[in-house]
């Protein structure tokens, strides 16, 4: 495992679903998940709605129990939340009574960085996320792009090793979207941070990405990992064959069996509880 800084062997992941006061039956949202990270590689994972991408994540995170299996990070057993996670959400998690600064300087806070240190390193974090100039703005003053900004900000600023990242930006823009993925190259290598990035579109996991791992439709699993081979920087890297060729062998692999869930499975990707209860309305 030392070779590898993410190893996840044989994890599932079980909900107890609940119709209308009926006893509980067991859901299985991902199962025998198999799946190593290098060190430093950018990784994506798509997949149908509702097969379990974001309960990965969630269980990379720590905030999901693993039902059975193991995840290690570099060799070590995971066993809940850590700082040497980063965890990057769709809907930007600021808070609003902090300003761009004191968002970026919170997981900073919870390590007691002391506060001249804290204020070093939130300006070199906004800066390098292209928000210079706006450390003293608060979020209801930000475009939705901004937002994504400051959280990647929050993320790098206390160092996590992992930085776990789920449909990050999936809420701006297509224009928008664009640009923030350039920018999220620089800063990955910039940083050389292990990144596992969740995204419903095949065109930007294979932009991003090193490896584009695609699970199956519920219950969750991953049924291959292409290898994408485009060359680094990728300026230009959308408009050529091999963009094409990954791209199209990513959505071979999504087409088979990714149709017939049903609306009870979509909830894999939903909450992070043990218990779910579906209303006859929705049945």
């Amino acid at each position: 495992m030392n070779d590898h800084k993410i190893v996840i062997k044989d994890v599932d992941r079980v909900y107890r679903v609940r119709r209308n006061g009926s006893r509980p039956k067991e859901f299985v949202a991902v199962k025998g998940v198999n799946l190593k990270v290098k060190k430093g590689e950018f990784l994506s994972i798509v997949g149908p709605s509702g097969c379990g991408k974001s309960t990965l994540l969630d269980m990379l995170a720590g905030l999901a129990p693993v039902k059975s299996g193991e995840i290690f990070i570099d060799g070590k057993l995971m066993t809940g939340p850590d700082l040497d996670r980063g965890i990057i959400l769709q809907g930007y998690a600021l808070f609003p009574w902090r300003s761009v600064r004191q968002n970026v300087e919170l997981g900073l806070e919870i390590k007691c960085v002391p506060k001249k240190e804290r204020a070093a390193i939130s300006e070199k974090y906004i800066n390098l996320v292209g928000l210079q100039g706006f450390a003293d703005r608060f979020p209801y003053e930000l475009s939705g792009g901004m937002k994504q900004r400051v959280a990647i900000a929050r993320a790098l600023a206390y160092d996590p090793e992992v930085l776990l990242m789920d449909e990050p930006f999936a809420a701006v823009d297509a224009q928008t979207r664009e640009t923030l993925q350039d920018e999220l190259l620089l800063i990955w290598e910039k940083t050389g941070k292990t990144i596992v990035f969740v995204t419903h579109s095949i065109d930007e996991a294979v932009f991003l990405s090193d490896r584009v791992a695609v699970m199956t439709v519920n219950p969750g699993s991953i049924k291959d990992v292409v290898s994408i081979a485009l060359p680094r920087p990728r300026n230009g890297a959308r408009r050529s064959a091999e963009f094409n060729r990954s791209r199209q062998q990513v959505w071979e692999l999504l087409q088979n069996g990714a149709n017939g869930f049903s609306v009870e499975k979509s909830y894999a990707d939903g909450p992070n509880v043990d218990e779910v209860i579906f209303p006859s309305t929705i049945l």
